[in-house]
């Protein structure tokens, strides 16, 4: 097929999948086509066209537009449906992931699956790798990569000291073996890393920290600080609270001479919807699998800055001991663009410590 007419094609079926119902005939042409009724659009006979043909122009597409596709007509479902399809929006590299599956059958899903079947079951259901150290997932709608790194293959000081830190199961709520749970610290920080070179290229990605209060959790109160340093030396960082700012009454730890503090500036007052905003990207959010999410930061996955990506949670400076906290893992997953941003507490800095325009 040639170029012109696959862009050609290409136009129309976007035209086509941009309805938010099947398309359907002018009324005066019902009777003439009632037999064949959805499959002449726009005075196009998609008999003609070979189903190959069809399924080329649907892949340039995505996910979610496949699926609209399907209730087209029987032509375009048959299409819209195949293999040649999903496997364009499979990762290219979704057979080396397969073969990193922890107990190695997630390959037999390859025998088993369609194309459609394994991309739906990889969006619906995180498949465990590398022992069990990352889940790996696509997102529905565009088949980006998602990742979740356990709590096991984070960086979380004295981690290893059970006087601090108990690793305990939780099989009815994490995917993960184990879990970490906080006994008690004074000084709290948990650094994972990745490489950019894994997820999806070209793509804006968000990295959650994936965690949970018990019913004792306590010593909360004091923001926690979040830092994401990309491999290009770009360092984002902000203030969150781990737990809901209305559950403690926040008691300052000592007193000073408020005639010897320095004079502040009264803060220009921000819109009320910019400022709930912020508030909002503050504050964990409800996931739908039971578990707590708060937002580190923000990153674009870039050819010319390939390397490691690093995030931190860090709640060092109070000095005030908690815990309570259960951490199932850090997961990096692209990001929406209705996602509220955090308000950076310093301005984004270099290696060098050079503020980043």
């Amino acid at each position: 097929m040639s170029l012109s007419l696959m862009n050609q094609n290409t136009e129309l079926v976007l035209k086509m999948a941009s309805s938010s119902s099947p398309l359907s005939l002018p009324e005066k042409d019902e009777d003439k086509h009632e037999k064949r009724r959805g499959e002449i659009l726009y005075d196009i006979d998609f008999y003609v066209l070979p189903e190959g043909c069809i399924a080329a122009v649907v892949s340039f597409t995505g996910p979610r537009d496949a699926c609209r596709f399907s209730s087209i007509s029987k032509v375009f479902k048959s299409a819209a449906d195949s293999d040649a399809v999903w496997e364009h929006f499979l990762p290219s590299d979704y057979r080396d992931i397969l073969a990193r599956s922890s107990d190695g059958s997630a390959l037999s899903l390859l025998d088993s699956l369609s194309k459609k079947d394994l991309f739906l079951r990889l969006a619906d259901t995180p498949l465990l790798i590398d022992d069990g150290d990352m889940s790996f997932s696509l997102e529905k709608s565009t088949g980006k990569k998602c990742f979740t790194i356990a709590a096991r293959n984070l960086a979380i000081t004295w981690g290893d000291t059970p006087r601090y830190w108990a690793w305990n199961s939780v099989p009815e709520s994490s995917r993960f073996s184990e879990v970490a749970e906080l006994v008690t610290v004074c000084w709290l920080e948990i650094i994972g890393k990745l490489k950019t070179s894994l997820l999806s290229p070209n793509t804006d990605y968000a990295a959650y920290l994936v965690f949970k209060m018990t019913s004792e959790a306590y010593g909360f109160y004091s923001p926690a600080e979040v830092v994401l340093r990309t491999p290009g030396g770009k360092v984002e960082t902000g203030n969150v609270y781990l737990d809901s700012r209305d559950k403690y009454q926040i008691v300052p730890r000592r007193m000073f001479n408020r005639s010897r503090a320095p004079p502040t500036r009264a803060p220009t007052p921000m819109p009320l919807v910019e400022r709930e905003r912020e508030d909002d990207a503050k504050l964990p959010k409800q996931r739908g699998d039971g578990w707590l999410e708060i937002k580190i930061g923000e990153f674009s996955t870039l050819k010319d800055e390939e390397g490691e990506v690093e995030m931190s949670v860090l709640e060092v400076k109070a000095g005030n001991w908690k815990g309570g906290m259960r951490v199932e893992g850090i997961e990096i997953r692209p990001k929406k663009d209705n996602e509220p941003k955090m308000d950076n507490k310093e301005p984004n800095m270099d290696k060098e410590g050079n503020e980043l325009k």
